[in-house]
């Protein structure tokens, strides 16, 4: 019963991989050539924190679930986070009227090409595909820039399509730039040098980082909630392969003992 719930949390996981590959390969081009110069902020480690997870399953139903989908993911899932099924239906159940369907949006892709140039990728396993610390220093360094379609842009992703959609909590701001020159080639090269609050938000700086790392700790879980059962099927499977190997060397030695 054991190996044959390893090799099925084995199997889930295997296409997952395949799928978060697909969009890194679909979407990381141009973040990759965006984050070259752009030190990653390491993200909390907040996924073996309950209460973390939930609050950052809200943010994402809230703010995320709007033109991002995870057709990976089931409502019925966050009961194993410890929210009640009577709480998902009332608080979190928005694109659907049934907990056991996927957290699928009713917009199509046409549209979102449309409006925003391309169609906001699928969450499911973005956490894989780009990483934590990419999220967390991502969703932190959105800054205002009224010459782009949405009026914002991003230190990590620059030009990037997506607004920022968490801008009530953080604020706005914009970023402050200096020209410079290189002392190589002599270019003029223009440095980032910070950010200028522009209006408060709802949540103080601390908290708005504390907001998003929680944010990312349930994009991380959701890209693999067997995470947990797979790491202590793999401490069983280990210790497994641990005794019998004392009996395969034993028994090896058992057989030669008498032949010289």
């Amino acid at each position: 019963m054991m190996m044959k719930l390893f090799f099925s949390t084995l199997a889930r996981a295997s296409v997952r991989t395949g799928l978060a590959v697909a969009c890194a390969l679909s979407f990381g081009v141009g973040s990759v050539a965006a984050q070259e110069n752009i030190p990653l902020d390491r993200a909390p480690d907040n996924g073996e924190n309950l209460a973390s997870l939930q609050h950052g399953a809200q943010l994402f139903v809230n703010y995320c679930l709007n033109c991002h989908s995870a057709n990976l993911m089931r409502y019925s899932r966050l009961q194993d986070l410890g929210i009640p099924q009577k709480q998902i239906e009332d608080n979190l159940l928005f694109t659907t009227d049934k907990v056991g369907n996927t957290m699928s949006i009713a917009m199509r892709p046409d549209d979102a090409k449309s409006w925003f140039g391309v169609p906001p990728p699928d969450l499911s396993v973005e956490a894989r595909a780009k990483g934590r610390d990419w999220l967390y220093t991502y969703l932190r360094s959105f800054y205002r820039d009224d010459t782009r379609p949405t009026g914002w842009n991003n230190m990590v992703f620059e030009n990037v399509s997506m607004p920022h959609v968490l801008w009530q909590l953080q604020g706005v701001r914009t970023a402050k730039f200096e020209d410079t020159v290189d002392e190589e080639t002599g270019e003029k090269v223009r440095r980032f040098v910070g950010y200028q609050q522009v209006t408060p938000g709802k949540l103080s700086p601390v908290d708005y980082d504390s907001a998003v790392a929680d944010l990312v700790a349930y994009l991380g879980w959701m890209s693999e909630p067997e995470q947990r059962t797979r790491k202590q099927l793999g401490v069983w499977v280990l210790l497994f392969l641990g005794v019998l190997s004392f009996f395969a060397w034993r028994l090896n030695a058992a057989y030669w003992k008498d032949i010289k």
